[in-house]
Parts: structure tokens; C-alpha cells; sequence
């Protein structure tokens, strides 16, 4: 159980803006560096160490003069191109005071999704971590859009824990742990701190609050979200406040302790469910669904009945039945502009007509993943 995270040598620990800042929106210097001593010590006790770190937006809100978190992109977007700079300063003097040192690492959803993008991630990360640096991770929210996004660094930090092969995940914000209803509430039945999350039945009934920081993005909502990816790979989840790193890196009683509840998936698999959003819709009848959910086949053009959307030959695009419901998500062998041409065909028809290399799926099983609600 616990002596999961007190015995683990590789760990994410992912940390909120509001853990981090002030309310005015600048880095709280003392809050920091009470992290850090904390990390630094398991650090130079021989753990492996990543940390996920939000707050470059919140910090660049003071330099900006912002009174709080900008609602449109490009404001934002400025900001953490301030308020990066700034949080990583912060942090590479803050682990200078024990000798460590700290590297930058930017990812996208996007660099999620592409293989060439995943593959250099994971090297990079691999040979900070054997260099002894504690590599640094954010959403690169610059050059991230609306559309191709994390939304929070929840999930990121339970894709990263995935990447790196990470023996344990630790999510810190100002919450001290899950609760069966909001922690505020009173009367003869107060909020009950759940201390031990097995599989989503514990989770019946259970309230799940939305972020109440000025500064954040997230909430309890995308905690547990990102706790299911990561016990779902196999990745033990501890859930409370900064405040508690120390305990719950020591495999103290405090915050909620989630179960691994299964082995690690292919990596691309894991990031087509959970970081890719679809490009585009394929429209498929029902012959098609029944392949692709239940027998886990690939899918054909004749299967398809119609195409939505502007995408790219290995761009994930959704999977629709014949009721409307997204069943699964793939990545595309063919343009959009393509496919309108090959529907309702045999592959050996295609190649016949085509050309030898049209004489294939339009999505590999190896590259479909059937979506939660369809397992």
C-alpha cells in the first residue's frame, strides 16, 4: 500500500499555482522553498524526481500588473511567457541551496500525441533524470491552443508518470485530500476525508468540487481524473495539500491513497485516450462498431459511412456509431479529403483502382483505442 510511495525510486510530484502563490499572484519565495526542502531531501536520498509544476500564468500576473487569471488566450499566453522565466528562476535558486540542479521541460498535447514528439520527450526526461537533474515540467502554454491543450497539469502529470515509468505520483494543491462532499460543510454529517480509493466504486456518490482558485485551472474533479490515468497504468496516486508533501512522501496516513489498478499500457494507446483530442469524426455502421469494439479489429473503409473535419494522415481522429455515441479514437492513414473516395470499398478494390497503396486499413488496430465507456 503506502510503502508503494515511501519505497519508490522514480516519482512525479505535481504541484498547483495556488500552492506556489500569493493571492496577488506572485511566487511566494517561502512556499517554494518549504517544497523543495522537502523534494531535495528525498532527492539526495537516491529518488529519481520529476516534478510538474504549475504557476508560470499566475506568476507573470504581478509583472503584468493583472489583479488575476486573464480569460482570453493571448493574455495568457503572455503571462506565462513572463511568469515562466520567473518560476524556473525561482526554482533552479531554490534547489542550488543542495548542490541540485534543475532543467526546463515544455511539453503540448500535441507532443503527446505525435510519436516523434513522445519518443523525445521520454529521452529527454530519461537522460536528465541519469544526469541527476530534476527535470522541471509545465504545459507550454506560449504556443498551446484551445483546442490542443491539457487544461490542467493534472492529467500531464499523470501522462509524464506514465512516460517515465514512474514508481509512484504524488498531486499536491491546497486540498488535504478527497472528501465524500465539499470539506466546508457542516451539521451532524461533516465532509468525510476518504482515505483510500480502490476502483471507481468508492467514488459513488462522492461530490466532486470545481477549482476555487483565483489562480488555477484545476479542481478536485481533474485530480481524480488524472489519479484514474495514472492507477490505471499502474501508478500508485497519493492526493493532498503541499503542505503534507513530507508525510506523503514518507508513506504517512495523510491525503487520499489511490490504488494501482492496472498494468502499463502501450504508451501511444494511454496518450490516444487521454491526451488526444480527435481532429475529425468518422461516421461508421453498426458491422463496423461491432469490429472495432468487440472483435478489436481494424477498421476498413467499407465500414465508414461518412467523414466530419479538416485532419492529416496520423492525426487522432473519433470513431462514431450509427446513435451518435463516440465509441473509439485512432490515428488516420489517410488525409480527409481522401477518404470520401474510398468509402464503402474493399481494400482490394482501393488497390485495384489505386494502387497497391491504398491496400489498407484506414486505421490499425495497434492505433485504436476503445474509449472508457466502451471497455
Amino acid at each position: 500500500m503506502r510503502e508503494q510511495i515511501s519505497s519508490a525510486s522514480k516519482v512525479v510530484v505535481k504541484v498547483g499555482s495556488s500552492s506556489l502563490t500569493t493571492p496577488q499572484g506572485t511566487i511566494d519565495v517561502d512556499r517554494v522553498d518549504a517544497l523543495v526542502d522537502v523534494l531535495a531531501a528525498r532527492r539526495r536520498a537516491g529518488t529519481q524526481l520529476v516534478l510538474v509544476s504549475s504557476g508560470a500564468i499566475a506568476a507573470g500576473l504581478g509583472p503584468l500588473g493583472l489583479s488575476a487569471r486573464p480569460r482570453d488566450l493571448a493574455t495568457q499566453q503572455a503571462a506565462a511567457s513572463v511568469g515562466q522565466g520567473v518560476l524556473v528562476a525561482r526554482y533552479t535558486s531554490s534547489f542550488a541551496r543542495y548542490g541540485l540542479r534543475v532543467g526546463q521541460v515544455l511539453l503540448t498535447a500535441d507532443d503527446m500525441m505525435r510519436r516523434a514528439h513522445h519518443v523525445n520527450a521520454q529521452r529527454t526526461l530519461t537522460r536528465l533524470l541519469e544526469l541527476g537533474i530534476v527535470p522541471i515540467v509545465n504545459e507550454n502554454d506560449t504556443v498551446a491552443t484551445d483546442e490542443i491543450r491539457f487544461g490542467d497539469n493534472d492529467r500531464l502529470a499523470a501522462l509524464v508518470s506514465h512516460l517515465i515509468r514512474a514508481d509512484a505520483l504524488v498531486l499536491l494543491s491546497d486540498v488535504d485530500a478527497l472528501y465524500d462532499g465539499p470539506p466546508s460543510r457542516g451539521g451532524r454529517a461533516p465532509a468525510r476525508r476518504l482515505a483510500e480509493i480502490r476502483g471507481p466504486e468508492d467514488l459513488a456518490g462522492v461530490e466532486l468540487g470545481k477549482n476555487g482558485a483565483s489562480v488555477g485551472t484545476g479542481g478536485m474533479v481533474t485530480k481524480v481524473q488524472a489519479a484514474r490515468i495514472a492507477t490505471g497504468a499502474g501508478v500508485p496516486v497519493v492526493l493532498t495539500a503541499a503542505a503534507h508533501a513530507a508525510q506523503a512522501l514518507s508513506g504517512a496516513d495523510v491525503g487520499t491513497y489511490f490504488h494501482p489498478g492496472g498494468r502499463h499500457p502501450g504508451t501511444r494507446l494511454l496518450w490516444l485516450a487521454h491526451a488526444a483530442t480527435g481532429r475529425g469524426l468518422l461516421h461508421l455502421d453498426q458491422g463496423a462498431v461491432e469490429a472495432i469494439v468487440t472483435r478489436r479489429k481494424s477498421l476498413l473503409p467499407a465500414g465508414v459511412t461518412s467523414v466530419e473535419g479538416d485532419f492529416a494522415a496520423g492525426d487522432p481522429v473519433d470513431l462514431c456509431g450509427p446513435q451518435g455515441l463516440v465509441v473509439a479514437r485512432g490515428l488516420v492513414n489517410f488525409d480527409a479529403a481522401e477518404i470520401p473516395g474510398l468509402l464503402g470499398r474493399s481494400t482490394r478494390e482501393l488497390a485495384s483502382a489505386l494502387g497497391p497503396e491504398y491496400e489498407r486499413e484506414l486505421i490499425h488496430r495497434d492505433d485504436i483505442v476503445i474509449l472508457e465507456a466502451h471497455n
